[in-house]
C-alpha cells in the first residue's frame, strides 16, 4: 500500500484535475487546491514547474508511487531502445496493479494495489501478490476463484466511466485478462493529458 492512500483526493485537487476521471472527484466541485492557501490566485508556472507537475501527475496516477520507485522505472525506460517517454508509459502499464485496474477488476488503482497485495490475483495460474510485478505479452491475469464474487469486483466491471483498452483481452465472465502488448502513450485511456516528454525533460535537468 502507498503511504498516502487516504489522501488520494488531495492528489486530484493538488493537480487541479480529475486525473482518474472519477465522478466523486472533489475537482468536480472545487477548482482550487487543498489547504488554507488553495484559493490563492495562481502564478504563471515556470518550465521547471510544468515538468515537475507532469511527473507528479503521472506518479500520482499509478497510486502515488514513491520517488524511488518512479525513478527506477524511468532509468529502465532510458536504457531501452526507442523513445524514453513512450517506454516509460509501457513499463508503467505493465505493472500488475495497473493491469488489474485497466481490466476493470477493481474500481481504483489504489484498490488494485491492495487487491494484488492480498493475494486475489494469479498470473498464468500462479498466485502473485506483488503489485509492481511486471507482466509480459501473452500473460494471463485472473481473479482467483474465491474472489470473483467480491462486491468490489462485481461493481468495478459495471463502471461506466472506464473502457478496457485494446492491449488487454478481457473476459469478465471468467474474470481473466490477457496482456496482448505493451502500449504507447496514445493507446492508454488517460482521462487527462499526460506528458511523459516533460518527465524526460525534468530528469534530464535534475
Amino acid at each position: 500500500m502507498t503511504k498516502r492512500t487516504s489522501a488520494k483526493y488531495k492528489i486530484d485537487r493538488r493537480m487541479g484535475e480529475n486525473i482518474w476521471g472519477r465522478p466523486k472527484s472533489p475537482v468536480n466541485r472545487r477548482e482550487y487546491g487543498p489547504g488554507q492557501h488553495g484559493q490563492r490566485r495562481k502564478a504563471k508556472i515556470s518550465d521547471f514547474g510544468l515538468q515537475l507537475r507532469a511527473k507528479q501527475k503521472l506518479k500520482g496516477y499509478y497510486g502515488d508511487l514513491t520517488e524511488k520507485q518512479f525513478r527506477r522505472i524511468f532509468s529502465e525506460a532510458e536504457r531501452v531502445k526507442g523513445d524514453t517517454g513512450e517506454n516509460l508509459i509501457g513499463l508503467l502499464e505493465r505493472r500488475l496493479d495497473a493491469v488489474v485496474y485497466r481490466a476493470k477488476f477493481v474500481p481504483t488503482v489504489f484498490a488494485a494495489r491492495q487487491f494484488v497485495n492480498h493475494g486475489h490475483v494469479t498470473v498464468n495460474g500462479k498466485k502473485v501478490n506483488i503489485p509492481s510485478y511486471r507482466v509480459k505479452e501473452g500473460d494471463v491475469i485472473e481473479v482467483r476463484q474465491k474472489s470473483k464474487q467480491m462486491a468490489l469486483v462485481l461493481e468495478a466491471a459495471q463502471l461506466p466511466e472506464r473502457d478496457v483498452p485494446d492491449y488487454l483481452d478481457v473476459d469478465h465472465s471468467k474474470m481473466t485478462a490477457t496482456f496482448v502488448r505493451a502500449p504507447g502513450l496514445s493507446d492508454v485511456p488517460y482521462p487527462v493529458l499526460m506528458e511523459p516528454n516533460l518527465v524526460v525533460e525534468f530528469y534530464a535537468k535534475n
